[in-house]
């Protein structure tokens, strides 16, 4: 394994869940880059980050993506982690593969993205809630919201997994076994 490790895709794909279970068995640092992002938001509009922003979606997630690579670049420059044995292991939703390959040193760092392409928005909604807990801020929102974001995020899996493709880029499909999927993933790196 690499010193860094991205897991990437779209809220309920197990994002997290793989990050958490990747620090607990081999070490890493655990960054959830969604509260990254929620903090610059914040404290420094100026930046143009608004993850609420009312342009489309797509929009969106370039123009964040776009920025928040190279931050990502410059947190593994860093040199916080050079005497460990180990990383970082950094969760994400707003990181599109084009910028991963432009702006972060696959020779540091993998990278994978967890996706609900291949279902429909109703399936995707049925997956939001049945993992839904009060730790996420989709658990807070109408239905009529969440099934919305949930038209959404299939899109942009679609957004992904394209790019994936097209960028030799490993991706999962979560939307089915989940569990399964996940603990398969983390003993395959395991075993590499």
């Amino acid at each position: 394994m690499k010193k860094h490790i991205i897991i990437a895709g779209v809220p309920r794909a197990g994002k997290s869940t793989v990050s958490q279970m990747i620090a607990k068995r081999f070490g890493y640092q655990h960054i959830s880059m969604d509260c990254v992002i929620a903090g610059i938001e914040k404290a420094f509009p100026e930046t143009g980050i608004d993850t609420e922003a009312a342009v489309e979606t797509r929009d969106n997630l370039e123009y964040i993506s776009s920025r928040m690579a190279p931050f990502i670049r410059a947190m593994m420059d860093s040199g916080e982690y050079d005497e460990c044995d180990y990383g970082m292991v950094i969760d994400i939703f707003q990181l599109l593969p084009r910028d991963y390959r432009k702006y972060i040193d696959s020779g540091i760092c993998d990278i994978y993205y967890f996706i609900t392409s291949d279902i429909t928005p109703q399936e995707r909604y049925e997956i939001l809630k049945r993992y839904d807990t009060p730790r996420d801020y989709t658990y807070y929102h109408s239905e009529e919201d969440n099934y919305k974001d949930c038209e959404e995020i299939v899109e942009i899996s679609k957004i992904f997994k394209e790019q994936c493709e097209g960028c030799d880029i490993p991706y999962y499909e979560t939307a089915r076994n989940r569990e399964r999927v996940l603990e398969d993933f983390v003993t395959d790196l395991t075993a590499g």
